[in-house]
Parts: C-alpha cells; sequence; structure tokens
C-alpha cells in the first residue's frame, strides 16, 4: 500500500551554482534550456547584438525583426534598453479555461518584470503586457488574435490550450516563430516552434496507471475523458500502460458539464475497474466520483492535472474525493518550498494562492533561456531564437521541475520528460492538495518509445 508521507514545506537551504555547458546539437531536432544565473551586463551584449545582427532591432541583412525595437519598452525599468515584446494569447473572459488564464497571466508578467530587474537580456527589457489577447478557448478567435499581434511580437509568450494553438501552427512553423503553450498534448514534442514544460498527458496518464498497480495491485482500468487533444493523449497513455502491466481496460468519451456524466457513471459501475483515469474538467470529475462511490464503487481515481481546481474543496463531493482521489500534476503547487516558488510568490505578491501561477512562472524558464541563447549567439531574430532553441539542453528551473525537463535538443524520444508528481485532495494545504510522491516515472512511461505522437486522430 501507499505510505501517504507529508510533504510539507522543507526549510530552504541555498544551492550552490552549477556551471553548465550548452552542447551544440549536431542536428536540428528538439531544444533545451539552460537558465544562467549570471545576467550579461546590457551595454556590452547590446553591442555584440548590434554587431551580429546589424543593429538593434535589425536581422543580418538589415531588415527589421518583428517585436524588437530601439526604443525602450512603454514602461521600462532598465531606460537605456531596447524592448522585446513578447505576446500573450490566453483564456481571460468567457471560456472554460479563463480561471486559470489569469493567474497563469499574472504570473507570466511577474517573471518577465523579475528578468527585467535583473538586467533584461542582451541589452533589451521584455514586454509581455501590450500584446495580451483574449482567446475565449475559440480557435478562430485565437487565430484572429494571432495575426493582428504577428507581425509585432517576437514570441508568444503564452498560447493557452491545445485546438486554439493548432490553428496557428502552420503560420508558427512558416515564420520560425515559438510559441509557448499552456497545454500538454504529446504532440508537442514533435514541434519545433513549442517550447512545452512538463510531462505530456500521455506520459501523466501512463504514470497514473502504472502508480494504481504498484501500489493499489489494480488489475483493471478504464478511461474517462474529454475527446480531443486533451483527452485522447491521455486515453492512449492509459491504454499503452494497461497492455504493457497486463490490465483488462476499457474507455468511454464523455461530455462537458456535470449533466453529461450518466453514461460515463453507468459504464464504471458495469465494469467495476480497480482505476478510473479521469481526464476531464474538475466539474465532471466530482460529479463522476461523487455518483459511482455513492453508488457502491469501490475503485480508485486518478485524475489528470486538469480535472483539480481548489474550488473543489469547498464543493459537497470533497469528502468522497479526499477518500478516492488522486491527482496526477506535473509539477508541486503553489506554496511548495523552492528557490523557484518562494521568487514566484514574492513576485506575484498578495494574491489567493492558486496552482495556475506555478503553471505560469515556470512555463517561462524555457523561453528565458532560449532568449539568452539567441543572445549570447548574437542573433537575438526570430530565426536566431529558432536556433537556439534546438541548443540548449537544461533548464535551471529553480527547484520547480527537474533540470532534464527543459531538454529540446534531442529527438522526441529521447528529450521528452517524463515524470509527474502524486497528490492527494487536502484541505489543510494551502490550493487542496498534498504531494504525496515527488517525481516519478513508472515502467511504462521510462520505456515506451515515443516514435509519433501518443494521439493520433485520423
Amino acid at each position: 500500500m501507499v505510505s501517504e508521507r507529508s510533504d510539507r514545506p522543507r526549510p530552504y537551504r541555498p544551492r550552490a551554482d552549477r556551471p553548465r555547458a550548452d552542447r551544440p546539437r549536431p542536428a536540428r531536432s528538439r531544444p533545451y534550456r539552460t537558465r544562467g544565473k549570471a545576467m550579461v551586463a546590457g551595454a556590452a551584449l547590446l553591442a555584440l547584438v548590434a554587431a551580429g545582427c546589424g543593429g538593434a532591432g535589425e536581422d543580418g541583412a538589415g531588415e527589421p525583426v518583428p517585436g524588437i525595437t530601439e526604443a525602450p519598452c512603454p514602461k521600462p525599468v532598465n531606460k537605456e534598453h531596447g524592448c522585446i515584446y513578447l505576446g500573450t494569447i490566453s483564456d481571460l473572459t468567457a471560456g472554460p479555461f479563463r480561471l486559470l488564464g489569469g493567474p497563469l497571466t499574472r504570473a507570466q508578467q511577474a517573471f518577465w518584470d523579475r528578468v527585467n530587474k535583473d538586467g533584461g537580456i542582451g541589452g533589451y527589457d521584455i514586454d509581455v503586457r501590450t500584446y495580451v489577447r483574449d482567446n475565449k478557448y475559440d480557435p478562430a478567435t485565437h487565430r484572429r488574435a494571432y495575426l493582428e499581434i504577428k507581425d509585432k511580437v517576437l514570441a508568444l509568450a503564452q498560447s493557452l490550450g491545445s485546438p486554439t494553438t493548432g490553428a496557428i501552427l502552420n503560420d508558427l512553423r512558416a515564420n520560425r516563430m515559438i510559441a509557448v503553450p499552456a497545454s500538454y498534448p504529446s504532440k508537442w514534442e514533435f514541434e519545433n516552434v513549442i517550447l512545452e514544460a512538463g510531462a505530456s498527458y500521455c506520459f501523466e496518464a501512463m504514470n497514473a496507471v502504472d502508480y494504481a498497480v504498484d501500489n493499489f495491485k489494480a488489475e483493471s482500468a478504464m478511461a474517462i475523458y474529454f475527446p480531443g487533444d486533451y483527452g485522447g493523449d491521455a486515453a492512449a497513455g492509459a491504454k499503452i500502460a494497461a497492455n504493457a502491466r497486463g490490465l483488462s481496460y476499457a474507455e468511454l468519451p464523455t461530455k462537458q458539464g456535470a449533466d453529461g456524466q450518466e453514461a460515463a457513471i453507468a459504464a464504471i459501475l458495469e465494469r467495476k475497474p480497480d482505476v478510473v483515469v479521469l481526464t476531464t474538467g474538475p466539474v465532471e470529475a466530482a460529479t463522476i466520483v461523487a455518483k459511482t462511490v455513492q453508488a457502491g464503487f469501490q475503485g480508485q481515481f486518478m485524475g489528470s492535472n486538469p480535472t483539480w481546481g481548489k474550488d473543489m474543496l469547498r464543493a459537497p463531493s470533497f469528502p468522497v474525493m479526499k477518500a478516492k482521489f488522486w491527482y496526477v500534476a506535473p509539477w508541486k503547487p503553489f506554496a511548495y518550498d523552492s528557490p523557484g516558488n518562494t521568487a514566484m510568490r514574492q513576485a506575484v505578491g498578495r494574491v489567493e494562492p492558486d496552482d495556475s501561477y506555478a503553471t505560469g512562472w515556470i512555463t517561462s524558464y524555457a523561453l528565458q533561456t532560449v532568449l539568452e541563447k539567441a543572445a549570447a549567439n548574437k542573433n537575438l531574430t526570430r530565426d536566431g531564437v529558432y536556433e537556439a532553441l534546438g541548443q540548449v539542453t537544461t533548464v535551471d528551473y529553480e527547484g520547480m521541475l527537474p533540470a532534464q525537463a527543459g531538454n529540446f535538443s534531442g529527438t522526441p524520444n529521447s528529450a521528452a520528460f517524463r515524470q509527474s508528481v502524486m497528490s492527494r485532495p487536502d484541505e489543510r494545504e494551502y490550493t487542496g492538495t498534498r504531494v504525496i510522491t515527488d517525481f516519478y516515472a513508472g515502467p511504462t512511461a521510462r520505456n515506451h518509445r515515443l516514435d509519433t505522437p501518443c494521439y493520433n486522430p485520423k
């Protein structure tokens, strides 16, 4: 059985800085990044950039670089610096992930504020406020917003959603424009313009099934999921793990909304699997868990990372969730003790604790590292950023993720990060979950060859 160790915040102990080596990759594939502690002096590096790029805000042919100006940012921290503009396209007002988009965007803005206070990058401050757009989680709206700002920004600091990011993917490729997604399908491992963080939904589900086998002696599994890149990727991972571990397996797509779960509930009660992998929203997950357990279901539930929300603490279903639900997360919660978590909380200020802040902060490290690498290469252009992405092999996430989670230099199979954090609902924690098992990769995730995306719709 599982030993539920308490993972309360530990005393902070400064870590010795570790020298890192950027190893040029022999062939273009996927990039990784290292976040250097020392920032290069702005004026000196600006001179180098100008020499290598034909001047600030120009490429080698003297043409303007989208998103880079010699003029300072609208609210500069370093008034002698030029400005790098990054775009944000998030779900801010009307979509199903609007409660995620707001804190995530605020955390990213705080992250880049800290970068500017530390000296900026290559003689530039970073602006992530001028070009913020709302996609309402609609692919067409997302694409319109992207087309409006694409010639005004160097890269996208955030592109929230899988189908929404998919709507601009061809244009990103054509322009060699880097985007940081707020989504985690395994297909991003195969895109050289996507700068993701953490394990994919596919590996997350593999880890859920392996964990259930090794800790609950599970012999049967079932996946209940939203159709599409999110749920389909997780269901594929659950099936791969079930087959690898010799479990009987079934799966069923489900609808959005609490009222749309009757078929899923009936299927669970009929098949009585030992573990159910849920890849839905928090409302759907709480409904399924509560109603099946009330009807006598004895198995366990493992929820993909978007299935948990802090509001579930106040829901009538919480006692049942606490007893039967496990949360498979890509990283530690808001209140965890690491140098990165501490810096994040200081930067965002007095806010209601929310794990979405951690998501926004963590997903920004890689882009910072890539921009620093492009500056060191004296090529702060779209092409320069694209090439720098393939040269980065590690990222210093300041303890929020292992450094190897930022490897973009190898093939998808060699570079993909495969570890997840196992947590349980706990009302005593700031954001409602308690870490039980640190970064964990089960045997299926460790041994799986990622030669194609797990989810391949026909």
